[in-house]
């Protein structure tokens, strides 16, 4: 046995200071001082009577476990029911700097309820739950019940429950891919989240009804979205998303500020961490990967064909404009030759990506659009559905005349 040395033990390193009840330790200067906000705004919210909330996300899984995703923040009780924002709020426009006010719950107990599952999970410095939980459910839409400690009030969320023998499901980008952004990167996430109205984005013509056919190809799988916006727009998103018939499915963003070994976080980290995990978490679904060219989808969809060339159906790309393109930062390179044997789709509209996915026989090319069950009340509020499929087309239209005009 070797003898205890007698060197001193080392003075913990300058910048790691781990504040009292954090579990972690702060890494470095920025995610100090975030942590020092966020305590203050905490502490100055509890005084004015607000009081801890569980915002509910929409979870998925298979038939022995499910990703619970959801947020606890301090806010009014007035403002959240079952969870999610009042209608009367959502009818009024929510600005998406709204999302922000309300300071993250961090570390904070979360009782959760799925199945005949009761257990308790915490959240992180961000007050964000993604955990993974085994419990038995049947294959479909389930819910979940979750409840933080010493409130009343409980949130219900919604679980795709995939099941056993799905082939084929779907992962989207979100900006410039299924609603228009037409602004330079670094303004888009500061623009979409603190300033534009969520009833004034735009969707991009045709990109609801490719989505709507890709999900109907197999119905038991689930529907993702992945971007790297902030968990604080994810209701915002959902409401976006049903209002404009695209179909249901589970967000998986991401939370903003530093880390613990960067002052910023990756995007392209984040997109690439979460398909490596549904590869793992779905080892016999093929996906088919919608995005734009707008510099990464292309380059991180053909690295993940690379590795997993078996797990890829197809990948879908939809063109910006030039105009566009120049907003984004350029086009990303052609990286079609690099994944032989995978079909690649590139188009500027959902009806031109249909189109191809047809002549490969990807798609059915008979198809009667029907409107999808993702019209309801606890998502959309007070906002209406279009009377027909046709009158929401033409109000894209509308909208993309006007863009145009301007």
């Amino acid at each position: 046995m070797p003898a205890a040395s007698d060197a001193p033990t080392p003075a913990p390193r300058r910048g790691r200071l781990a504040p009292s009840g954090d579990p972690t330790p702060v890494e470095n200067v920025a995610t100090h001082l975030q942590e020092g906000w966020n305590r203050w705004h905490r502490a100055r919210a509890l005084r004015a009577g607000n009081v801890p909330t569980v915002m509910a996300f929409t979870g998925y899984g298979s038939t022995s476990w499910v990703r619970i995703l959801s947020r606890v923040v301090i806010a009014s009780d007035e403002e959240f029911m079952n969870g999610r924002r009042l209608s009367k709020v959502v009818a009024d426009g929510v600005r998406g700097w709204r999302n922000f006010v309300a300071p993250p719950m961090a570390y904070a107990e979360v009782e959760v309820q799925v199945g005949d599952l009761r257990t308790t999970v915490r959240t992180d410095r961000m007050g964000v739950v993604d955990v993974v939980l085994d419990v038995e459910l049947e294959p479909g839409w389930q819910t979940a019940t979750l409840h933080v400690g010493g409130q009343e009030e409980h949130a219900v969320m919604d679980l795709y429950i995939c099941e056993p023998g799905a082939r084929i499901g779907l992962v989207s980008d979100i900006d410039d891919t299924v609603v228009v952004t037409s602004l330079p990167r670094p303004l888009l996430a500061a623009w979409n989240s603190f300033v534009i109205d969520e009833h004034a984005r735009t969707p991009t013509p045709g990109i609801a009804v490719l989505l709507r056919r890709i999900a109907e190809l197999e119905p038991k799988a689930p529907v993702l979205y992945l971007s790297t916006g902030a968990w604080n727009v994810a209701q915002t998103l959902t409401r976006f998303l049903g209002r404009n018939l695209y179909p249901l499915g589970a967000l998986l963003l991401t939370s903003w500020g530093p880390t613990r070994d960067r002052w910023f976080r990756s995007g392209q980290e984040h997109k690439r961490v979460q398909l490596e995990r549904l590869a793992e978490q779905f080892p016999d679904i093929q996906w088919i990967l919608v995005g734009d060219d707008g510099q990464h989808d292309p380059e991180i969809y053909a690295e993940f064909a690379q590795r997993h060339p078996d797990r890829v159906k197809a990948i879908v790309i939809r063109q910006l404009t030039p105009s566009q393109a120049l907003l984004a930062g350029g086009r990303a390179e052609d990286t079609r030759r690099s994944t032989p044997g995978i079909p690649w789709c590139y188009g500027p509209d959902g009806a031109t990506l249909s189109n191809q996915l047809e002549d490969l026989g990807i798609l059915p090319v008979e198809f009667v659009d029907v409107q999808p069950e993702a019209w309801r009340e606890d998502i959309l509020g007070d906002d209406e559905a279009p009377a027909t499929l046709d009158a929401a087309a033409q109000r894209d239209d509308r909208s993309t005349d006007e863009e145009a005009a301007r």
